[in-house]
């Protein structure tokens, strides 16, 4: 139980960014920054990621990952007297986990673009799993966990996905549940 309690708090930072673009997108001020992933750009007449996929969100998503880390790590740690190297790991590996969470969701929106998916539309499992994925091979150049702590992450963040996706629904966040 106690390592499903760590995959929660250890990921957040990566869940937290994974919602920032859908808040930011319609936070006032910030639609200047809409510019795509992609800057419009198409391949094999798809496409590359989509408008969805903005800087302003994987910057924002970024910068949200790594507050969020520098808020929760000290408590998840126990870091009493945090030293500046542990603040500086902290931002770090919050920043990789929310960076890596984007980065995978928008690769898998490349390949759902190839395959005609259209945004929005849900492409179960793989919805669900990107950002674990991205995050966890990201945040991994830093902090390498044991192989169950992996699966107790997969397992805790596919369900707060779908979790989070229908309380999103119901805010109106969201067009979709899933």
């Amino acid at each position: 139980m106690e390592v499903f309690i760590f995959a929660l708090w250890f990921f957040l930072p990566a869940g937290a960014a994974n919602v920032a673009p859908i808040i930011l997108a319609k936070a006032p001020g910030l639609s200047r920054f809409n510019t795509p992933l992609d800057f419009g750009h198409t391949w094999r007449g798809h496409p590359v990621f989509g408008k969805n996929k903005t800087w302003r969100g994987l910057i924002g998503g970024t910068l949200i990952g790594s507050l969020t880390a520098l808020i929760i790590y000290p408590i998840l740690f126990r870091a009493d007297n945090p030293s500046p190297e542990f603040w500086m790991t902290a931002a770090l590996v919050g920043g990789l986990l929310g960076a890596g969470a984007l980065l995978g969701d928008a690769i898998e929106s490349f390949f759902k673009r190839q395959v005609g998916v259209k945004p929005g539309d849900p492409w179960f499992p793989f919805d669900q799993i990107d950002y674990v994925v991205g995050g966890s091979l990201l945040s991994a150049m830093v902090i390498r966990l044991p192989w169950h702590y992996y699966g107790a992450i997969v397992i805790v963040w596919f369900g707060m996905h779908l979790l989070f996706s229908y309380i999103g629904y119901l805010l109106k966040l969201k067009d979709k549940p899933i």
